[in-house]
Order: C-alpha cells, then sequence, then structure tokens
C-alpha cells in the first residue's frame, strides 16, 4: 500500500487530462471564449489544450487541473498575441444564452481591448498573481497593473461602481456607487 506522499508524487496520465478536459468542458471552453472573444479561436486554444495536455510535460497528478487551464491560456495567447495600447479590430459579437448577468458581464468584457481582457481574465478571473501574469503575457509589471485597473475601472463603470483611487495609507481603492442620472 502506497503512502501519501507517493501517490502526491503521481503523474497526470493521458487518461487523467481526458477526464478532466471532459468533466469541465464548459468552463475550459468559457476560459478560452472569454480571453479570445471568438468562438472558432476558442476552440482552436481548447482542442490544442487538450492535445498539449495529453503529449506535454509530466505534471503532478494533483496539478493536471491547473495545468489544464494554464495551456489554454498559453496558447490563447500565442494566437491572440495581445499588447498594451491594442484596440479592438471591431465589435465581438453578444453572448447568447438566459444567463443575463453573465451575458451583461461578458459583453462588457468583451468590449475591453484584447490586452486588458487578457489581463482581467487571467489575473482577477483566473486568480494569477501579477508577476505570474506578466510573466505569461511578456509584459512588465507596469503595463500589467495599468491594464488590470482599467480593466476594473470599465467594468466597475459598467456595472454602475466607480473606483477612486486609493487616499494615502490605503491599499484598496474605494468603491461607490453611480447613479445614471449623474453620471
Amino acid at each position: 500500500m502506497r503512502d501519501a506522499h507517493e501517490q502526491a508524487l503521481e503523474y497526470a496520465t493521458r487518461d487523467d487530462f481526458e477526464q478532466i478536459f471532459n468533466n469541465d468542458m464548459s468552463s475550459l471552453h468559457m476560459l478560452a471564449l472569454m480571453l479570445t472573444g471568438d468562438q472558432a479561436t476558442a476552440e482552436k486554444c481548447f482542442v490544442a489544450g487538450l492535445e498539449e495536455s495529453i503529449e506535454g510535460n509530466p505534471v503532478f497528478r494533483q496539478w493536471a487541473r491547473s495545468w489544464s487551464k494554464r495551456v489554454i491560456i498559453k496558447n490563447a495567447i500565442r494566437i491572440m498575441l495581445p499588447v498594451p495600447g491594442e484596440v479592438n479590430p471591431e465589435p465581438l459579437p453578444a453572448p447568447a444564452s438566459t444567463d443575463f448577468e453573465r451575458d451583461a458581464l461578458m459583453s462588457v468584457v468583451w468590449e475591453l481591448p484584447p490586452f486588458e481582457r487578457f489581463v482581467f481574465v487571467i489575473s482577477v478571473l483566473e486568480g494569477h498573481s501579477v508577476s505570474d501574469c506578466a510573466s505569461l503575457m511578456g509584459c512588465t509589471l507596469t503595463e500589467l497593473t495599468r491594464a488590470r485597473s482599467q480593466a476594473l475601472t470599465q467594468l466597475a463603470l459598467a456595472r454602475g461602481i466607480a473606483a477612486a483611487a486609493p487616499q494615502s495609507g490605503q491599499t484598496k481603492p474605494v468603491l461607490f456607487i453611480v447613479k445614471p442620472e449623474l453620471a
């Protein structure tokens, strides 16, 4: 009988990754779609992520789910090549589902310039650290922090909330409600 330490050191197998991509298909596809803003490109990222996970480097089994997300993110970056200052070439199509709140959020996210959208999805929605996100995106911490701030401000304004810059001694911005008739 193997102990917990030996089990923790096992590498993920092809079957593990196939199971992850099958069980988490919706969320992994949504990650790719939020990053790319395009169904066909999202599918390419998803398929390439599955293939790379199955054939790629050995990964500990306990890290397989995180690895699967990371390869989708890396493929989306490789395909889309988001850079600071880039604008959306054309408006992305509105999402079509019955979840109106989620669709409203997706519409706002898709309106963000590609670089800001990638930074928001990777650092805020996926919870990557600022330094990890900057490493993935191949940008400076300053560029990343600026893009993240701009994305959060755009999302807050779209949802009727504005963020004020932190005051001296504060570490977090102050949030307040903006009444549409006053904006």
